[in-house]
């Protein structure tokens, strides 16, 4: 059962950057498909951005050209790069992973992220 744990949320103000990262307790090379969702209050958890083992990502409308999003097999670690980060973008963030070898979907315990002056 590899577990996933994200960091790097904070408080920041509008226009800051943050790296968020989802550390997995084992590797990363099997999943298929990794995502970054995220949270606000009173909202549905949206899809943030997805990277494929091939590293083709697509990003949601309301992030392209801001988020990067990215993957270390070496380290078992994938990265958000979050830009120009606006009040809108504060959330829980959350790290999702997917396995086609036991179809098994895993995912962290979230990160906040707070954009405020």
């Amino acid at each position: 059962q590899v577990q996933l744990v994200e960091s790097g949320g904070g408080l920041v103000q509008p226009g800051g950057s943050l790296r968020l990262s989802c550390a997995a307790s084992g590797s990363i090379s099997s999943f298929n498909i990794m995502r970054w969702y995220r949270q606000a209050p009173g909202k549905k958890r949206e899809q943030v951005a997805i990277i494929t083992l091939g590293r083709t990502t697509n990003y949601a409308d309301s992030v392209k050209g801001r988020f990067t999003i990215s993957r270390d097999n070496a380290k078992n670690t994938m990265y958000l790069q979050m830009n120009s980060l606006k009040t809108e973008d504060a959330a829980v963030y959350y790290c999702n992973a997917w396995s086609a070898l036991n179809n098994a979907d895993y995912w962290g315990q979230g990160t906040q992220v707070t954009v405020s002056s």
